[in-house]
């Protein structure tokens, strides 16, 4: 199902547009408030095939972000006051650049994350990667979406959760997740049901409290994101005959306090090829930003004031607690 497919589907699929929303709660037109955060998508080759992938990442993809474009992403954040750089894929290792783009970045002083499936960290090309890692002091987040194996493996694969709690350790024994080191890792959690995250906090609490007592490993915070109807997500909610079931949810459950903190009001998300969205979802679905930006036209401040292109799916990041990278955007007390 190519993008405008999808966007077709969310549309039938919704008895009120979220843009009507917004408006009925004074929220419309939504802004961004400024560029603190360049996500880049380097590619969307994975040796993973998960089946809520938003990306659509597999080992069959052959998109990479060029080694010409990486550098314009430096030469953009060594001129703007950009407060963090977030990699992500695909499976962002396979490019053949990443090492010495985190050599580079790391040299800014900003706050560096990859969101890596660790799997790839046990193989022989890729197992210098941890060194990369802590040489960088590079944040890591990985999808783990349940502390036990058969729901992570449910979404995952076969064997994935042994094989991400062995990289796991082998990040505890450098320093990563342990209190105090300056190495963090950070584990993501989406539900393997067609429903709603649970409390972060509580998660949060029961994910260490169970990784530490049955495999001994640590690990930072937890964070929660809503399994967004896009991509490889939309599809298996298609052929399950739960779209409207689960879109009814989203509607259901939205929450103006979320939508005030919804990520792409700080973030920029730029894709293989340079082109620039207001979020990774966008992205997969073709919506660039309203000018139709590239980092070819990169200007932060037209950038930072632009106006957030809206669709069906934006329900996902404002249902509940709110959904982003960076986990629940409704303030919780722990």
């Amino acid at each position: 199902m190519d993008a405008h497919e999808q966007l077709s589907v969310l549309d039938t699929s919704c008895l009120q547009k979220f843009v009507d929303t917004l408006a009925v709660n004074g929220q419309y037109p939504l802004k961004a408030a400024g560029v603190d955060v360049l996500q880049m998508n380097i590619c969307r080759k994975c040796n993973l095939f998960c089946k809520h992938c938003h990306v659509e990442a597999g080992p069959h993809r052959t998109e990479m972000m060029s080694k010409s474009l990486l550098e314009k992403c430096l030469d953009i954040l060594r001129n703007n006051a950009i407060s963090t750089i977030d990699i992500t894929g695909g499976a962002p290792e396979i490019n053949p650049y990443l090492e010495w783009f985190l050599d580079n970045a790391s040299q800014l002083k900003r706050r560096l994350i990859v969101r890596s499936n660790l799997t790839l960290l046990l193989e022989d090309s890729y197992r210098h990667f941890i060194d990369s890692y802590v040489r960088n002091n590079v944040e890591i987040v990985t999808s783990l979406p349940h502390y036990k194996a058969e729901g992570t493996d449910k979404q995952r694969g076969k064997c994935a959760f042994a094989t991400i709690i062995e990289v796991i350790k082998k990040l505890n024994a450098r320093g990563y997740g342990k209190e105090n080191s300056g190495l963090v890792l950070n584990l993501v959690h989406n539900p393997t049901g067609f429903y709603l995250p649970g409390s972060q906090p509580a998660l949060a609490r029961e994910y260490k409290s169970r990784l530490l007592k049955d495999h001994g490993v640590y690990f930072n915070d937890l964070f929660c994101i809503t399994n967004m109807p896009v991509g490889r997500y939309l599809e298996h909610l298609q052929k399950t005959d739960s779209l409207s079931d689960y879109m009814t949810e989203l509607v259901n459950a939205f929450n103006s306090a979320a939508a005030e903190n919804v990520m792409c009001k700080n973030t920029l998300s730029v894709s293989y090829d340079g082109q620039l969205y207001d979020c990774d979802f966008n992205q997969m679905l073709e919506l660039p930003t309203e000018t139709n930006a590239h980092l070819d036209d990169f200007d932060i401040g037209t950038l930072s004031h632009r106006r957030i292109v809206l669709a069906n799916h934006c329900y996902g990041c404002t249902a509940g607690s709110g959904s982003s990278c960076q986990g629940s955007t409704e303030k919780s007390e722990k």
